[in-house]
């Protein structure tokens, strides 16, 4: 296979990336319905499937995990602990889970990496099924010793390796500048002789949030603590986030198109077309010189000095816009 070449400065892959390349390439390229990796789907997802085909096309970058984005309800483990027959406690990490509820059974009870239809949940209670919940309590009693249940937003993440130092720094300005801000890198040293391998990760935290929502009842019930109507609520604020996922998405897919090319990035903070300063400056300019032509030619026409002022206001605001810009870059 032949990948794309990211840039004359960068230099090529050593060998041994080359060869784990491939190997992790093997295993993205069986069925989707044979794929699997950690995440409760198994799959890559479909929102970065392309993004994912697409970055792996460079030299120099492989995704090693990833996730477009999900809501989720998850149900701690066990978090009680054994205690021994002399009294002393016994850490089972077979059975138990620390605080956080990872391990010791963790269940994960609803999940999608797409937004929810809220057409499937019109009801209120609705919603409490939705989230794999059994049904709406009260106000929790001894909840430090139940199950507790969450829902989560979280949005996409990569795990990408890289051939270099360089390519990391490359993919990390692209990160950023999409809005990944809390984009970081581990393996940037090495004790050894061997080629540094950077693994970036690509993640905001920005868009995540996790809201309490139910317990696990010794009886096993699993209790909603608050409204159906919260519930729904927290669907639709995740439906709101994935927007904005989707749309950082496409400014990082953009950016890393331009680091490849060498082209400035073309797409702004709202996920449509970009216009560089100076490029919006002329236009404007060109458009208030025609509008003085236009108005000059006319003459002094009532009607026509009901539109030099309307002219003149208009190009009032883009002077205005313009020496904005300018304090920003």
């Amino acid at each position: 296979m032949v990948y794309s070449t990211m840039s004359s400065e960068l230099s090529a892959p050593p060998a041994s990336f080359v060869a784990r390349k491939d190997k992790i390439l093997q295993q993205l390229n069986v069925p989707v319905s044979d794929y699997t990796d950690l995440s409760p789907k198994g799959s890559v997802d479909a929102n970065i499937r392309d993004l994912v085909d697409e970055l792996n096309e460079f030299d120099g970058l492989v995704t090693t995990s990833s996730c477009g984005g999900r809501v989720s309800v998850f149900l701690e483990g066990r978090r009680d602990i054994a205690t021994s027959s002399s009294g002393d406690a016994v850490d089972d990490r077979q059975t138990q889970a620390g605080v956080g509820g990872k391990g010791g059974g963790g269940t994960w009870l609803f999940v999608s990496h797409d937004r929810v239809d809220l057409k499937t949940v019109e009801d209120e209670d609705a919603a409490v099924r939705v989230m794999g919940l059994d049904v709406t309590g009260g106000s929790p009693v001894g909840i430090s010793s139940k199950r507790l249940i969450h829902f989560k937003f979280e949005p996409m993440i990569l795990h990408v390796l890289t051939a270099s130092a360089a390519h990391a720094q490359l993919l990390l300005k692209c990160a950023f500048q999409s809005g990944f801000r809390e984009s970081g890198a581990l393996n940037i040293t090495t004790a050894n002789d061997s080629p540094i391998t950077p693994m970036v990760a690509v993640r905001t935290m920005g868009l995540s949030f996790e809201s309490l929502i139910g317990v696990e009842t010794e009886d096993g019930r699993r209790e909603a603590i608050v409204s159906a109507s919260y519930l729904k609520t927290l669907l639709d604020i995740g439906n709101d986030r994935f927007v904005e996922n989707d749309k950082r998405i496409a400014r990082f897919r953009s950016a890393l198109r331009d680091a490849v090319t060498g082209r400035p990035a073309k797409v702004g903070e709202n996920g449509v077309d970009w216009e560089d300063p100076a490029a919006r400056k002329e236009r404007k300019r060109a458009g208030g010189l025609r509008r003085k032509a236009e108005v000059a030619a006319a003459g002094r026409d009532g009607s026509v000095a009901g539109k030099h002022h309307e002219s003149t206001s208009d190009q009032d605001n883009d002077l205005n816009g313009d020496n904005a810009l300018k304090g920003l870059f």
